[in-house]
């Protein structure tokens, strides 16, 4: 990790509110579009939160997918299914969010489905403690169903002509986001931005162009 990106971390955790203050567990989201670093910047602001003493639970939205048939219902590459069918968030509130809300018992569920296989879980819930820390990383975190659970959140900004060759490098395709291909996450987060402003909802915003130097661009 660089000096800056250290930096910023760094920044963003102190920004966080302590759950004392809250008091209740404290909700986090990390949003940004495909290949924005979602979940690298999550796992890295994890480290330094627990760095300072605090229990920190981990939880990303990509478990709590649709099944293969409900995401694809509109087609395989429709924006609109990309960006109305893609999460049960029926399901992500009450296993993640509604649990760490004011007067709730803290167990939670880490995931419900698993996108490899296609197959719905049923895990062992677990118990966050009354001062944890619940940083979720994810696509489309602040749609009008998730916007109002968050205490704090980050959006990634990063232009689609880099966002998308790093997932393509990533997961394989094409690095154009005018490529056909891209159609469906391109534009299905296109509709996000306009039905949604992320960056205007967001706590913070930064700059995630750069992974070895992001920069705060609102706070």
């Amino acid at each position: 990790m660089t000096t800056t990106r250290r930096q910023i971390l760094a920044t963003i955790a102190e920004q966080i509110p302590e759950p004392v203050s809250v008091g209740r567990p404290v909700r986090v989201g990390i949003d940004g579009v495909d290949g924005s670093g979602k979940t690298w910047f999550a796992d890295e602001l994890a480290d330094v939160v627990r760095g300072c003493g605090k229990e920190v639970v981990r939880v990303s939205i990509d478990g709590f997918h649709r099944s293969r048939a409900e995401r694809y219902v509109k087609g395989a590459r429709s924006p609109e299914g990309f960006y109305q069918d893609s999460y049960d968030y029926d399901r992500f509130r009450a296993d993640v969010l509604d649990p760490f809300g004011p007067g709730r018992g803290r167990v939670y569920r880490h995931t419900a489905h698993d996108v490899a296989t296609d197959a719905y879980l049923d895990v062992e819930p677990r118990r966050a403690g009354p001062e944890a820390i619940l940083l979720v990383d994810g696509i489309f975190l602040h749609r009008d169903e998730l916007r109002r659970y968050w205490d704090f959140s980050v959006y990634l900004y990063v232009p689609f002509e880099v966002s998308v060759p790093r997932m393509a490098s990533r997961d394989g395709g094409s690095p154009d986001p005018a490529d056909e291909r891209n159609t469906r996450y391109v534009e299905g987060q296109r509709i996000y931005h306009r039905e949604c402003d992320p960056a205007a909802r967001a706590t913070v915003v930064v700059d995630n162009s750069d992974l070895t130097a992001p920069v705060i661009v609102r706070a």
